[in-house]
């Protein structure tokens, strides 16, 4: 009972200082267009801006809702407001998570594996923070190696090699629930041309759900 109390404790605090923080850094989001637009007296067109967002905010209510039914299983009550403000979440912060999870052989269901990608995503957070500033300093002097095309091809594949590296090592320990999911994300991916970068956010609960489905077919047949 007495370990009850604290993990109750320290989720209630890590919710009470998320949904905290959550909104304060949402106000100071929403005061930069409003200064801007006070200081320069440049008022946006009211009718246009409310046309624009019944054409394009619909899909964004639909992506968090998705990226939040899927995300804060993976990451965790203190990792999901960290990332939510941060961003970059399933680019960095996710194989952050899950990778310091694996090393430190914890479940995110426990309060260690809750501390555990909760410093994880703080840690990424702040050396991200670092690079971005280095890069903003740097950039002049960098820019002709950046930009050279033949390292182009080696920046086009980081993150496929990032995703490779960490897929393999989570494959490799459920080979038999993967091979479906995956084959069937090739599938989508290389038949159906709408599908490209952008709906990765969508695609992801829809390979949640196969999974599950296929999981639970492979158990109840006995293969699992």
């Amino acid at each position: 009972m007495k370990n009850s109390n604290k993990e109750y404790s320290y989720i209630d605090s890590v919710h009470r200082d998320g949904r905290i923080w959550n909104i304060a850094v949402m106000i100071i989001l929403l005061l930069f267009p409003v200064a801007v637009a006070l200081i320069f007296e440049a008022m946006p067109d009211w009718a246009g801006l409310g046309m624009g967002l019944v054409a394009t905010a619909p899909m964004y209510w639909a992506v968090g809702v998705v990226e939040v039914i899927t995300f804060i299983p993976m990451l965790g009550a203190g990792g999901s407001y960290l990332s939510f403000v941060t961003g970059n979440i399933s680019n960095l912060k996710l194989p952050c998570a899950i990778n310091a999870l694996e090393n430190a052989n914890v479940d995110i269901k426990s309060e260690e594996g809750e501390i555990v990608s909760t410093v994880a995503i703080a840690v990424s957070s702040i050396v991200t923070t670092v690079i971005i500033a280095i890069g903003v300093l740097l950039i002049v002097p960098l820019d002709p190696i950046l930009s050279n095309p033949d390292l182009k091809p080696a920046f086009d594949q980081m993150l496929p090699a990032l995703f490779g590296a960490l897929g393999v090592a989570l494959v490799s320990k459920n080979w038999k629930i993967a091979v479906a999911p995956i084959v069937l994300m090739l599938i989508l991916f290389v038949f159906v041309p709408a599908l490209n970068a952008s709906t990765v956010g969508i695609m992801v609960p829809v390979g949640v759900l196969f999974t599950i489905a296929t999981s639970r077919l492979l158990y109840k047949k006995g293969i699992i």
